[in-house]
């Protein structure tokens, strides 16, 4: 049975609620300041050329270089490697440096041409490097009116650098759900949504006078005084999604307003919180909907999101209905991020910033310590720009609507919270996948915390620094984010703890199957202090039904997943002792095909 219970009015309070500063005095506490014109040249992400340098080529002399001699043999090693690439390897000219510039007869990615150079160094050890001559343009900066007031993108103590970013990628290709109030139209945001849903099943919450509809458009949840529980306040209508939206992915460059982090991503409006907050149970099933999975009564979703985003969160463990949700969103590889809450207090005691699989994520003011409000604690991942509206431009400047309760005209406002944290790594996220679309979830969340940047100001229990969208996409001094690994075959017999299959690298699928109604197949890991290991089975046919255990390294029962036949199951534990132990997990036959055709499935195991 589904757990169904109420946040209502809890959520509202940190996930709308933790907006201190409502729209209209957001409005009044900056004006638009015009930034200088920026550059209108799009990133050129191709060449036609490559730079080739040999370990005996000598340096020129004045003037622009002929080309150095090249032997035979060296020119049959380049027209080898061309041939792999389909390119015709052509030698133009030397540089100061006596590296050779070699034409490919044709224009290529930049990745591509990297994966040439590479390929050619190791057919020929008389390369000192080869690399892609990269074409560079102006430096982008974008020329919306009010692009100077969001600092959390360029300034150097507390922003993103996402203007260094925006250089190499820009979030093209990938869908981000923004699971919230839903959105109002906005011009800044034009041609920016796609078909999203409304999972509201309260008509009292949802105020639009019906149930769930695919109508992901925010009415207002403005609320009068006791509406939320005895002694609750009245409340104007937050338009929180639309803000969150807005940074994520604002209209950028178009002359006016505002920037979003991913401006070429698109936005999935789910809509789950209305008039005093949303419950569990429709939150759960629009994670589901908004990864590709299916949810009973709902059409399926056009437009599956690769980056969940969730500016929400009540108090308590997290429940097993919203964990069995964010593990099914991650099988199908989205990566969910999470505000951590702005109690001040530990982000442990905040659910769904406590579920395990997630990117939890706190704020930061624009000093870059950490914002007064936010939730902290070993939760907590990463740190990103939340603001703090008590100073003069301090807050975060997004896009919203100007009514007081029904809709108005469009807007723009100073929020702040952990609310305004998450977007922000939602976009970086956006903006990864865009780069490298194999990216697992946690690629994801490991590359953001591995190249965050170290805190120039306090923020103790804030994760592992501010989220650095330069480096998290390959493009500052630390390396692009691995490729995912690659499947692995099940090894028989492995039907004992004893002679189970050794995993080592998180995020690695395992091919197996069923050799017999009696099968069973263990494989081990290592489970680091303070990791959580998922453990993620997918059945080969539809009326395959095999089940899933963990076991701790004393052979104990720690977990379990005894989904029907078809279905995914999905394991979550946490070890939380201080040293690394053993995890075993265990696939089992419980009914459907076998052998090597109809008993497939495949294990995917990280942590």
């Amino acid at each position: 049975m589904k757990q169904m219970h109420s946040i209502y009015p809890t959520l509202l309070n940190v996930a709308v609620a933790a907006v201190i500063a409502g729209p209209m005095a957001a409005v009044a506490a900056g004006k638009p300041v015009q930034a200088p014109l920026g550059q209108t040249e799009t990133v050129i992400g191709q060449t036609d050329r490559m730079i080739v340098k040999y370990k005996d080529a000598m340096p020129a002399g004045k003037g622009f270089n002929k080309l150095q001699g090249m032997s035979q043999t060296r020119m049959a090693t380049l027209d080898r490697a061309g041939r792999q690439f389909g390119v015709a390897m052509r030698p133009m000219h030397s540089i100061a440096n006596g590296a050779s510039v070699v034409h490919l007869g044709k224009r290529m990615s930049v990745e591509q041409v990297a994966n040439l150079a590479r390929s050619l160094k190791a057919s020929d050890p008389s390369i000192e490097y080869a690399e892609p001559d990269r074409i560079m343009v102006a430096k982008f900066t974008p020329n919306d009116t009010r692009y100077a007031e969001q600092w959390q993108y360029f300034e150097n103590a507390g922003g993103l650098r996402a203007n260094l970013a925006w250089d190499v990628v820009t979030g093209t290709g990938v869908n981000v759900a923004v699971i919230d109030t839903g959105y109002r139209p906005h011009a800044d945001m034009s041609g920016q949504f796609v078909q999203g849903y409304d999972f509201i099943a309260d008509s009292a919450i949802a105020a639009d006078g019906n149930g769930r509809d695919s109508d992901a458009s925010d009415p207002g949840d403005s609320t009068v005084y006791g509406q939320c529980g005895s002694g609750s306040p009245a409340s104007n209508s937050s338009w929180h999604g639309t803000h969150v939206a807005g940074s994520i992915a604002a209209k950028t460059n178009n002359g006016t307003g505002v920037a979003g982090v991913a401006f070429n991503a698109k936005i999935v409006p789910v809509r789950v919180l209305g008039k005093c907050g949303g419950y569990t149970s429709d939150i759960a099933d629009a994670i589901i909907w908004s990864s590709g999975g299916t949810v009973s009564g709902v059409p399926a979703n056009a437009n599956p999101a690769r980056v969940i985003n969730m500016s929400l969160g009540g108090g308590g463990a997290c429940d097993t209905t919203t964990q069995n949700a964010i593990n099914s969103a991650r099988s199908r590889g989205s990566v969910v991020i999470v505000a951590a809450g702005n109690e001040n207090t530990n982000a442990s005691g905040s659910n769904p910033a406590n579920c395990a699989g997630v990117v939890t994520v706190a704020a930061t003011n624009r000093s870059g310590g950490r914002a007064y409000y936010s939730n902290y604690g070993t939760v907590v991942d990463v740190a990103a720009p939340g603001g703090d509206v008590r100073t003069s431009g301090g807050g975060i400047l997004s896009t919203l609507n100007s009514g007081a309760t029904v809709p108005g005209a469009d807007s723009y406002a100073y929020y702040q919270g952990t609310s305004m944290a998450a977007p922000h790594v939602a976009g970086v996220a956006a903006l990864m996948l865009s780069k490298t679309p194999g990216l697992t979830p946690d690629q994801i969340e490991s590359t953001l915390k591995s190249t965050a940047r170290a805190f120039p100001a306090t923020c103790s229990g804030c994760g592992t620094g501010i989220v650095d969208a330069s480096r998290a996409i390959g493009g500052g001094t630390t390396p692009p984010p691995p490729p995912p690994p690659t499947g692995s075959n099940e090894v028989e017999s492995n039907n004992t703890t004893g002679s189970a299959n050794s995993v080592t690298v998180s995020g690695t699928v395992m091919n197996g199957n069923m050799g017999s109604t009696t099968d069973t197949d263990y494989f081990v890991m290592q489970l680091p202090a303070g990791k959580t290991l998922t453990a993620t089975l997918t059945m080969g046919s539809s009326t395959a039904d095999y089940d899933l255990f963990v076991y701790n390294s004393n052979g104990s029962q720690i977990g379990l997943s005894e989904n029907p036949a078809g279905q995914v199951d999905s394991v979550s534990v946490t070890n939380t002792g201080s040293s690394t132990f053993n995890r075993y997990v265990r696939v089992k036959f419980y009914s459907g095909g076998t052998g090597a055709t109809n008993g497939k499935y495949t294990l995917k195991l990280s942590w």
